[in-house]
């Protein structure tokens, strides 16, 4: 299992980088949009620095297969042929990712809602794809149910796409989307602190330390 970061807030990726085993991070226009006014190739070298090897994700904004593709290139020109680049399902999009993948780009299909753009962008040879679990949810799609029918889908055909599952709003949500099948997950930072600041791990902490203290007059094992 992958585990991404959606965020592009420096701290927190500089925090969850020292935590997670951190496979890569996501990011689109609205999650930019809440870091204000920023310097968008400097802040994305800056996030590369922090992670290393790790897969960076960076969403196009053009509308039509060239301004997508423009798009592309102009990210891979700056921040190298690795980076990812997010397209969404739709008509151009799907255009751009099977021309972008015969020229051998990186790239993760976004936005998708159904089944069938998933089995459409498998088809056109997407790296990742991106299914928005709660977004899913809300207009009374089966999120765990497309993500394990897409999955099948990757095993039938043999492709080498991969489920990146995204919009979370829960750890539960994250369970469900794992148990399907999904190779991978982004999720916000709010997510993973949902996941280990439960006040049960906490308590159990403190009673491990409570009993060692009790036992050998001690504050910590380097201690005796």
């Amino acid at each position: 299992m992958k585990f991404m970061l959606d965020t592009v807030n420096l701290d927190k990726i500089r925090y969850y980088q020292s935590v997670l085993p951190l496979a890569g991070v996501t990011s689109n226009p609205s999650i930019i949009k809440k870091e204000g006014k920023i310097d968008f190739y400097a802040h994305l070298k800056a996030i590369k620095e922090i992670i290393g090897t790790a897969d960076l994700h960076v969403q196009v904004v053009g509308e039509t297969k060239d301004e997508i593709e423009k798009d592309a290139q102009d990210i891979v020109d700056h921040l190298g042929k690795e980076t990812f680049i997010k397209i969404p399902v739709n008509d151009a999009g799907l255009a751009a990712i099977k021309s972008l993948k015969s020229k051998e780009f990186k790239v993760t299909a976004t936005a998708i809602y159904t089944e069938f753009q998933g089995y459409l962008a498998i088809a056109a040879g997407a790296d990742y794809l991106a299914p928005y679990y709660n977004r899913m949810g809300n207009l009374n799609i089966d999120a765990a149910d497309a993500v394990a029918a897409m999955v099948e889908e990757i095993k039938r055909s043999s492709a080498p796409s991969q489920i990146l599952a995204a919009s979370f709003k829960n750890v539960s949500q994250v369970n469900q989307a794992c148990r399907n099948g999904a190779q991978a997950v982004t999720a916000s930072p709010d997510i993973f602190e949902q996941a280990l600041a439960m006040p049960s791990i906490q308590k159990a902490v403190n009673d491990f330390h409570n009993d060692w203290r009790d036992i050998f007059n001690t504050e910590k094992i380097y201690e005796l």
